[in-house]
């Protein structure tokens, strides 16, 4: 997908960048949602927050009828929170190019329902550009900003370990779990049985969605995956059908460029 270009941005927030970005290409004053104790970490690790950014799109998402007694994946609802979710990216990676960012951390990917829109949705990606005080390019490989979810802390701890974040990758599954016949339920009654189907469904969702995850950090040739999470929530589709995502933030050697097979572990800095 490519990017969107800088008049895929709203008018206010070209005129909100332009204001950050000051004159002589320096930023001059700032927005973060980093905390304090973050904000210190991020700028010892040798990096300036250039401001906030944004990234949205609200998004219809499609109907796809399910088989009752059958565990399927929902392909059209998977492309539709895929799609959604790279878009959002997309945009705030944009404003984050705008400020001449090098990257950014701290990213959260929300998703909000309102009343006007039964089957709509929308799509918020939100975090802090940085920019190395050293002037040295941070950006990813292909000229983009890198993406990152880790914290200011980790952020500082994972430079330090001589890693630097190259893109926050992620893998989406949303699938139907088969309901369980009335015969099949009245055998189980009483007794300590594993349901095999729940757990082969759930089992094959999550997988999936790793699966995923772990494809876009071979695209981006990651030596590794941090920070690793799995979520899973059901946005109205009854409570048979979950999306399944798992999301973390690739990384590579400092100083390297990135090559190889792809990535090696799978790690997070909150166990």
């Amino acid at each position: 997908m490519s990017m969107p270009g800088p008049a895929d941005l709203p008018q206010h927030a070209r005129e909100r960048l332009q204001q950050m970005a000051g004159g002589g290409g320096k930023a001059q004053f700032f927005t973060s949602d980093l905390s304090v104790n973050e904000f210190l970490l991020v700028k010892q690790a040798g990096f300036d927050p250039l401001g906030m950014v944004v990234g949205s799109s609200i998004y219809h998402i499609g109907f796809q009828q399910s088989n009752w007694s059958q565990n399927q994946e929902m392909g059209v609802l998977t492309q539709a929170m895929y799609h959604a979710r790279e878009l959002a990216m997309t945009r705030m990676e944009e404003e984050a190019n705008a400020l001449g960012a090098d990257g950014v951390v701290g990213v959260r990917l929300e998703v909000g329902q309102y009343e006007w829109g039964e089957h709509l949705a929308e799509f918020l990606a939100v975090g802090t550009a940085v920019r190395a005080a050293s002037g040295q390019s941070h950006r990813t490989p292909s000229g983009k900003p890198f993406t990152s979810d880790l914290s200011g802390q980790d952020f500082w701890t994972l430079l330090q370990a001589g890693y630097r974040p190259l893109s926050l990758v992620m893998g989406t599954c949303v699938y139907h779990v088969a309901h369980q016949g009335w015969r099949q339920a009245m055998k189980n009654v009483g007794q300590n049985v594993e349901m095999v189907n729940f757990t082969q469904a759930l089992y094959d969702a999550r997988e999936l969605a790793m699966e995923r995850m772990q494809a876009e950090a071979m695209q981006v040739h990651a030596a590794g995956i941090v920070s690793a999470q799995l979520v899973e929530k059901s946005y109205g589709w009854g409570s048979h059908v979950i999306e399944f995502l798992a999301m973390g933030t690739a990384i590579a050697p400092t100083g390297a460029t990135p090559q190889g097979p792809g990535p090696q572990m799978v790690l997070s800095l909150n166990d």
